[in-house]
């Protein structure tokens, strides 16, 4: 999940949002907006829609401690934070890397529910507050609703569940008690697909009724699929076994200069070397993002002898990165966004490999025939000195 509006850094992390947090926004505004006139009369139409605008906006605010606090507490435990999402269902925060021992993940997973735990209590003392110095009805229904929802929220996550927080919590206790993480974030993830095929049951029956039943069965598909994919990124982390990254990676990959042109990339380059990714370097060598075919698709046939590499590639922030000694599996999570499944390897601050999921499933077809990966990709290249003007 990326985020399409960015907010800025909280606590050293990138914060931002999926356009799709309007959603929750939109639909909490709406549903207010129509309830708090039934249950608390006697207001005006401007004064609900602004109390249920404040309250999405609080809640989505909730929401962010929530992540912040499993970033801040990742961060505190050795992982790097690529950055925070808000999006439909909830938040997402991406980590760099894996906890090392099942105490760091249990405190990683049990820290947002606490929060959101806490956070729900500050709002129940608020309301006490409020009734004690006579704050209106309306204002005491808006921190009311945000303390339920906070508590809500916090049950929710502890639904011993993949990817929910209760489903981390899970994985660290089975972790301990087997010794084995990966096999223990199968048991999660399995759990998870269990708990989703529920909500999806549930759904269906309740949307005879209720058009609620279409967020059940929302709910329970995402659950399903995001449970899904950790399995299988569990079971593709069992077959890598001890791999690291250096035992996988292309080697010194053919890199591109940034001022080249699309046209004359597409000629030269592409359909004689025939790779799908190139590093793009400047004229000093220095890494400016990641070009990929796909991404040359969008770039219109008229404008391709005027528009230069750096102009459309993956930023170099956004690219994947890792070190040649990292665990392989530890890297699998971090493979996506616009460098379409591609990270780059760096040794001592320099470019030293490339990592493509075709020398992923290289690895895992190998280890499944029970031969031994020597270090080196499955397309091995050299760079060429022209490259590097």
């Amino acid at each position: 999940m990326r985020a399409t509006i960015k907010f800025g850094r909280i606590a050293g992390v990138a914060v931002g949002a999926h356009w799709s947090v309007l959603g929750v926004v939109l639909l909490l505004v709406v549903g207010l907006s129509a309830q708090l006139p039934v249950s608390f009369p006697g207001y005006s139409v401007g004064e609900y829609v602004l109390a249920a605008a404040v309250a999405s906006v609080l809640f989505v605010l909730s929401l962010l401690a929530h992540e912040m606090a499993h970033a801040v507490t990742a961060k505190r435990n050795g992982i790097e934070v690529v950055d925070i999402t808000l999006w439909l269902l909830g938040g997402v925060a991406r980590l760099r890397g894996e906890a090392r021992t099942p105490g760091a993940d249990f405190r990683i997973a049990v820290v947002g529910p606490a929060t959101s735990l806490a956070v729900g209590g500050v709002f129940g003392v608020l309301v006490w507050l409020a009734w004690g110095i006579g704050i209106g009805l309306l204002g005491i229904a808006v921190l009311m609703y945000l303390a339920g929802l906070n508590v809500l929220l916090a049950v929710f996550n502890l639904i011993p569940a993949a990817p929910l927080d209760g489903g981390r919590i899970l994985r660290a206790a089975v972790w301990a008690w087997r010794g084995d993480r990966l096999m223990a974030a199968v048991w999660s993830a399995r759990a998870g697909r269990v708990f989703g095929l529920l909500v999806i049951g549930v759904g269906l029956v309740l949307v005879w009724n209720d058009v609620i039943g279409l967020w059940w069965v929302v709910l329970g598909l995402f659950v399903v699929t995001m449970a899904g994919a950790e399995e299988q990124q569990a079971q593709t982390g069992a077959a890598l076994g001890g791999l690291r990254v250096r035992d996988v990676m292309t080697a010194q990959p053919d890199t591109v200069r940034a001022d080249r042109t699309v046209a004359d990339f597409l000629h030269e380059v592409a359909f004689v070397r025939r790779h799908s990714a190139f590093p793009v370097l400047d004229d000093r060598g220095q890494l400016q993002g990641m070009i990929t075919l796909n991404r040359l698709t969008a770039v219109p046939v008229a404008r391709r002898a005027t528009t230069a590499l750096r102009d459309v590639a993956c930023p170099s922030a956004e690219v994947p990165s890792a070190q040649p000694e990292e665990p392989l599996s530890a890297l699998l999570s971090r493979m996506d966004g616009c460098a379409d499944g591609r990270a780059l390897v760096f040794g001592d601050d320099h470019l030293v490999g490339i990592v493509s999921p075709s020398d992923i499933s290289r690895a895992v077809t190998l280890h499944g025939l029970g031969v031994h990966l020597d270090a080196g990709g499955a397309d091995l290249t050299r760079t060429t000195p022209e490259d590097h003007r």
